[in-house]
């Protein structure tokens, strides 16, 4: 699964040593053990006398396992107080040992956590009462089809097909259906400019620029969320980067061939089909991070031609970036670097399962006993799919990303150089705007808020419900959304994001009003839209939208 043996042996062999010379540590486990033992031979007592007796210990606010009534009843209430106790004490067991390293504290605290997840009672068919009652009630049909559902799923990964139901949604089709067409193309990116809405839209153009890790119609989705469509309806012109899917012809492209044969390929065309303006540039997470340094580098060269900087879910300081950090050491590293160096790329399925496993009990567990215990399909919905449509990093670009970004966090601290010459974020002279979501394991919002740091800049900052994709996918009229916002302005001082999240008024409803009237009063006048590429040379239209690169698989 991609996890560096040497990791997990060196972490473990921190804790025993550790634990092995901390008397008082072991003294104040052997204490908990028997408190633990004791609170759940009482609650075992008293819940049989009396059923309503309150739990002597309840899940975490974000663990969903044991809510139904079901698991309330004796004995069911004693297996999963049990369960819970096991693990509260594990937590304990793994934490504050005096001398061990607070990553492999925090590393064997997560490996311990997905073991036990895999341990938990919610996970078998006798010891969660939902799946113990189905089975009695349907006579096992619910594991007969869950068994069809498993048989059908293996089939479909083995011969790499999108999971069940995900082929309803055909790229062109019924997603990815903004009409535009694509105007520039290199080995690296095509360009696609949509086509606008109205005879006069604002005059600086939108160059948004998705993650190279996922497939840029994510924002372009079903026609009720697409933010590009949103975006055309309200007067913008827009341009998209879709990334070539690589294979092991690109194993040698570099984070500089993306800058370079990307961002500013993309930029270049952009300014010659709309000549004589500004072009506000958007990135979306590690497309984000792309940004920001072509950014910097533009402002080294004295390169004026962004009006505005949007960041979505992107990271430029990787100090604080969240569990994504727990895979990121020199043995993880050259770990990854050894089993790519064949292929000359990381495979769909490797980069799929670490982000799922730091949502183990939602992405993992959860399917598992819905499908295959209980039996039932769910409707696979358009971020679904789009979210099974997965794409490759060739070998070069993502051992430097994990390097020099994650591991030795070279761009915050001024040294990640551009044809040799060290670039800094506060180059990035031109207003932001930056968007984090309350529960991102990607890019934490904590780690996104960074941005306050550079006094150099305004910057306006919105904190959305929601994680990394359904957060940014928010359009206006989806129930439940909520959002804040508020602008610094250069040289205000700095706000801590605690204190932020807690004076900043919450607001009902999506954010992209608020990014389109921001969009809107950083541009100037209307202007007749412009033609869709340029009538002869480099920028002609090549074919429609959404072009040939998203749909390589």
């Amino acid at each position: 699964m991609g996890l560096s043996p040497a990791v997990l042996g060196a972490q473990t062999f921190d804790w025993l040593v550790h634990l092995a010379i901390s008397p008082g540590k072991q003294m104040q486990l052997a204490e908990n053990w028997g408190s633990t033992v004791s609170r759940l031979a009482m609650y075992a007592a008293q819940s049989l006398v009396d059923p309503s007796t309150p739990p002597s210990i309840t899940p975490l606010p974000q663990d969903r396992r044991f809510r139904s009534e079901a698991w309330q009843r004796w004995p069911y209430s004693l297996i999963h107080q049990s369960f819970l106790l096991t693990q509260q004490w594990w937590h304990n067991a793994t934490s504050d040992v005096d001398g061990m390293s607070q990553r492999h504290q925090n590393s064997l605290s997560f490996t311990v956590r997905q073991l036990l997840d895999m341990a938990s009672p919610s996970n078998y068919v006798w010891t969660n009462p939902d799946v113990a009652q189905a089975t009695m009630t349907s006579g096992g049909s619910n594991l007969a089809q869950g068994l069809k559902n498993l048989l059908e799923d293996w089939g479909r990964a083995v011969a790499g097909r999108p999971p069940a139901g995900a082929d309803r949604f055909v790229v062109g089709t019924n997603v990815a259906t903004t009409p535009g067409k694509v105007v520039f193309q290199n080995r690296l990116i095509e360009l696609i400019q949509y086509s606008p809405a109205s005879d006069e839209v604002h005059a600086e153009p939108i160059l948004i620029v998705p993650a190279w890790i996922m497939k840029y119609y994510i924002l372009d989705l079903s026609p009720q969320n697409s933010l590009v469509k949103y975006l055309v309806d309200n007067g913008h012109t827009v341009f998209m980067i879709s990334w070539k899917n690589p294979t092991s012809a690109d194993r040698d492209l570099g984070m500089d061939d993306y800058r370079h044969l990307g961002v500013m390929a993309a930029l270049d065309a952009v300014t010659a089909i709309v000549p004589g303006r500004k072009v506000h540039a958007a990135g979306y997470c590690l497309g984000g991070t792309l940004l920001v340094i072509t950014a910097g580098a533009m402002g080294l060269q004295n390169d004026d031609r962004f009006a505005s900087v949007t960041l979505f879910a992107a990271q430029a300081d990787f100090s604080e970036a969240g569990e994504l950090m727990l895979f990121v050491n020199e043995s993880e590293i050259s770990y990854l670097e050894n089993m790519m160096w064949e292929r000359g790329y990381l495979d769909t399925y490797q980069m799929a399962g670490a982000f799922q496993i730091l949502r183990s009990n939602d992405l993992v567990w959860s399917r598992y006993v819905g499908e295959y215990l209980l039996g039932r399909r769910p409707e696979i919905n358009d971020l679904m799919a789009w979210n099974a449509d997965a794409t490759r990093m060739p070998y070069k670009m993502h051992s430097e990303y994990l390097r020099r970004l994650f591991l030795q966090n070279d761009l915050a601290s001024g040294r990640f150089e551009v044809n040799g010459r060290p670039l800094w974020i506060s180059n990035v002279r031109v207003p932001r705007f930056c968007v984090g979501t309350i529960t991102d394991h990607v890019a934490p919002w904590r780690s996104v808020y960074k941005a306050h740091l550079d006094p150099t800049s305004e910057i306006t900052f919105v904190l959305t419900s929601g994680g990394h994709n359904a957060g940014i996918v928010s359009e206006p009229g989806r129930r439940g959304r909520t959002y804040q916002i508020r602008t610094k302005r250069e040289d205000d001082l700095y706000v801590d994001p605690d204190t932020w999240r807690r004076e900043t008024p919450v607001c009902e409803g999506s954010w992209w009003p608020e990014w389109q009237k921001w969009l809107a009063r950083h541009s100037t006048e209307k202007a007749a839209a412009p033609t869709m590429g340029t009538p002869k040379g480099q920028y002609r239209i090549i074919r429609d939208a959404p072009g040939a690169y998203v749909k390589e698989r």
